[in-house]
C-alpha cells in the first residue's frame, strides 16, 4: 500500500500544474499542516523506513545545510565549501517530497518521515547538534517533531550547543509580491494563486530573520531587494556536465528549448503564442520541457540553439546557468538592476539576451536573421558561469562571510 501510494503521489506532484485547484489545495493543505487529517493520513500511508542519520565528519569545521536543497544547491553548496577550504566538511539534508527531481543530496528523508517519526527526529537533532555550523535553507524547520516544527526553537537550541546559525533564502520563501509587483510589470504577482500564501510566508520569515539577526545570504541577486544586509551565494553548477560538443545555429531551423518548472513564474504560458508565426513558418522548433529529471538536463541544452529561461521574476537561476554553460543562447528578462549587481560584484557582465513576452518574437526574430551576435552570447556563457557559478565565489562567500568569521 506504501509503495502504490507513493507512486501514486508522485505521479500527481509531476503533474501538478495541469491538476484542478481543488487538488493542489488538498496537497497543499497537507504541506502546510501535517498535523491535520489529511496530514496524518498522508505520513501513515507514505512513511517508510527511517534514513539513517547525517554521518558527521571528522573535522575541525563542520557545516550542516538544511532542508530544502532547491535544485541541489544545498549539496553543491557543501562540496563548494570544502573545495575552498580542506578544515571544513560539510554535509547536506534534503527532505525529499513526492515528484521531485533526483537531486544529490548527503542525505535524503521523505517529507512523510519529517513529519510522523519521533525518532528521526531525534537522531537526526543529536547529528546536527554536533557540528560547529548550520545554514538554514528558506527558513525551514530542520528537525521534524523535535522542537515542534519550531524553526526559533530549533535554533535556539542549536546555538545552546555551540553551534553558529546563519540563513540562506531561495525565493519565494523571501520574496514580498507586492514590492516585486511594483519592479517590473511582468511580475507574477498576483496572478499566482499563491499570492496570499506567499506574501505571509515572506512576511513571516522576514519578521524571524530581522528579529534573529544572524548572517544572512540569498542565492540570487534579486533577492538582496527583498534581505538588504544579505550577501549575495550564487547558486553553483558543474560546468563541466553541461559542455557541450556542438556549437548553435549549426544549419535548419532554429531550435528552442523552454524548461518549466513552475509554469506561472516564469511565463511559460506566455511563450507559445509569442513565437507561433515563427513555428508555423517553420523557421524555428519549439519545446517544452517540464518534470525531467536533473540527470537528462545536459543533453537537453545541449539539443537548443536557443534556450527560453524566464520573464516574470527578473533574474536567472540555476537552469539559466546551466544553459550558460552550455554555450547555449539565453533568453530572458532580467531586471537592469540586478545586471548592475552582477557586474558590479563579479565585473563581468550578465549574456542573457533580454526579452519580455512583447518583445520576444523580435529578438528571435533577429537571431534567425542573423545570428552573429546571438552567438557572441553564447560563447560568453562558459566563461561568466566558470567565474561566477562554478562554486568557487559561493565558497568564498559563505567562508569570508561567516564561518572563518565565526570559528
Amino acid at each position: 500500500m506504501g509503495r502504490l501510494a507513493a507512486r501514486t503521489t508522485e505521479w500527481l506532484m509531476r503533474r501538478r500544474a495541469s491538476l484542478p485547484a481543488w487538488m493542489n489545495d488538498a496537497m497543499a493543505s497537507v504541506a502546510r499542516n501535517p498535523d491535520g487529517v489529511l496530514g496524518r493520513l498522508a505520513g501513515r500511508l507514505l512513511r517508510t523506513a527511517d534514513p539513517t542519520p547525517t554521518t558527521v565528519p571528522d573535522a575541525q569545521i563542520r557545516l550542516y545545510i538544511a532542508p530544502t536543497n532547491y535544485s541541489g544547491q544545498g549539496y553543491a553548496w557543501a562540496r563548494a565549501v570544502e573545495r575552498a577550504d580542506p578544515e571544513i566538511s560539510a554535509r547536506n539534508v534534503e527532505v525529499v517530497l513526492p515528484g521531485s527531481f533526483g537531486f544529490a543530496a548527503d542525505t535524503h528523508v521523505a517529507i512523510a518521515t519529517v513529519n510522523s517519526s519521533t525518532e528521526w527526529a531525534a537522531a537526526e537533532w543529536a547529528a546536527a547538534s554536533q557540528f560547529t555550523h548550520v545554514l538554514v535553507e528558506a527558513e525551514r524547520s530542520m528537525f521534524g517533531r523535535q522542537f515542534g516544527r519550531d524553526l526559533r526553537r530549533e535554533i535556539a537550541a542549536l546555538e545552546a550547543s555551540g553551534v553558529s546559525v546563519a540563513y540562506i533564502s531561495h525565493g519565494t520563501d523571501i520574496r514580498d509580491p507586492a514590492a516585486h509587483a511594483q519592479r517590473t510589470p511582468w511580475s507574477p504577482y498576483p496572478e499566482d494563486p499563491r499570492t496570499d500564501v506567499l506574501h505571509a510566508d515572506a512576511v513571516e520569515n522576514l519578521a524571524l530573520m530581522s528579529t534573529l539577526r544572524r548572517p544572512t545570504f540569498v542565492s540570487t541577486p534579486d533577492l538582496i531587494d527583498d534581505v538588504p544586509w544579505a550577501v549575495w551565494c550564487p547558486v553553483v553548477i558543474a560546468p563541466e556536465a553541461f559542455r557541450a560538443e556542438t556549437t548553435p545555429f549549426s544549419g535548419g531551423p532554429v531550435r528552442i528549448v523552454h524548461v518549466s518548472s513552475s509554469p506561472v513564474q516564469k511565463g511559460s504560458h506566455l511563450i507559445e503564442p509569442a513565437l507561433a508565426p515563427l513555428i508555423e513558418s517553420g523557421a524555428v522548433e519549439y519545446r517544452l520541457v517540464t518534470g525531467a529529471p536533473a540527470a537528462e538536463m545536459p543533453a537537453i541544452f545541449a539539443s537548443a540553439d536557443i534556450v527560453i529561461d524566464q520573464f516574470r521574476i527578473g533574474s536567472y537561476g540555476v537552469a539559466a546557468c546551466e544553459a550558460m554553460a552550455a554555450g547555449r543562447v539565453v533568453i530572458g528578462h532580467v531586471l537592469p538592476s540586478v545586471r548592475d549587481r552582477v557586474e558590479d560584484t563579479y565585473g563581468i557582465p550578465l549574456p542573457i539576451v533580454e526579452a519580455t513576452p512583447d518583445t520576444l518574437r523580435s529578438v528571435i526574430s533577429s537571431i534567425v536573421d542573423d545570428p552573429t551576435s546571438a552567438r557572441a552570447s553564447a560563447a560568453a556563457g562558459p566563461e561568466f558561469v566558470s567565474r561566477v557559478h562554478d562554486g568557487t565565489a559561493s565558497g568564498r562567500a559563505l567562508i569570508e562571510e561567516w564561518i572563518r568569521a565565526s570559528a
